[in-house]
């Protein structure tokens, strides 16, 4: 398993998401597959810069490592408030612009370029897991 742990702020963005971008090509993705796996991580480190932390600053570490049945799989973990973006509804991408409501999109982008997403709360710690099979 790799790791990266940072401050959770924006200006770390690239940093992240080069660190991911190694870990996936070492496990054989490339083009699109790869964009859609950078992408996810992005919406999901964004949500955690933004919303995480609303008293102050804290860090973000992001692990990337391959499971037993070819499945990479990277883990947000993060000790701000506790929210489970999964619970939410998926936004009814059929509705017009002016009648959705706001915010959504970046965790049904997650869910529907993932094989898996899962999120728990333990010992304090936000942990998203997202998982593409290889």
């Amino acid at each position: 398993m790799k790791s990266l742990k940072l401050a959770a702020i924006i200006e770390n963005l690239d940093q992240f998401i080069s660190f991911v971008h190694t870990c996936s090509e070492a496990c054989g993705f490339d083009g699109k597959r790869a964009m859609e796996i950078e992408l996810a991580v992005e919406e999901a480190l964004v949500n955690v810069f933004n919303y995480a932390y609303p008293d102050g600053e804290g860090t973000v570490e992001l692990r990337c490592s391959v499971e037993e049945d070819s499945r990479f799989v990277v883990e947000i973990r993060d000790e701000g408030v506790p929210f489970d973006a999964l619970e939410r509804p998926d936004p009814d991408t059929t509705a017009g612009i002016e009648d959705r409501a706001i915010g959504g999109l970046g965790i049904f982008f997650i869910k529907k370029v993932a094989d898996d997403v899962r999120y728990r709360h333990t010992g304090g710690m936000n942990i998203l897991t997202v998982a593409f099979q290889v």
